[in-house]
């Protein structure tokens, strides 16, 4: 099981405050992974911001954005042999125009 949070920087305002955009990503960061998404949730917030969530068949990957500080907070946990949790991590950094990724990965133990 691999569980690897991440931080994105730089990314442009425009991208963070847009829901369906988020929704978009999360759909195709989990692809990406050879993850099974079962669910997408996302909640636009006032004045800015998004939180959405997929629930994987192998676990999940969230995501909190931060518009106005140009920061995605993410996470991805994933069990089984074939999910390949960092190529959501490049996914995400890719298409949220990231100038910057801090990301720390944690081998998880039953």
């Amino acid at each position: 099981m691999k569980h690897i949070l991440f931080k994105l920087e730089g990314c442009p305002f425009s991208v963070l405050d847009d829901e369906e955009y988020i929704k978009f990503c999360l759909l195709h960061a989990a692809d990406a992974s050879n993850s099974k998404v079962l669910k997408v949730e996302t909640q636009k917030f006032a004045p800015q911001g998004v939180t959405g969530f997929a629930l994987l068949a192998e676990s999940h990957l969230s995501i909190h954005t931060w518009p106005e500080e140009g920061v995605a907070m993410c996470d991805i946990f994933t069990c089984g042999d074939s999910c390949q949790p960092q190529k959501a991590v490049e996914y995400l950094s890719k298409w949220l125009d990231s100038k910057k990724v801090e990301s720390d990965a944690f081998d998880r133990l039953l």
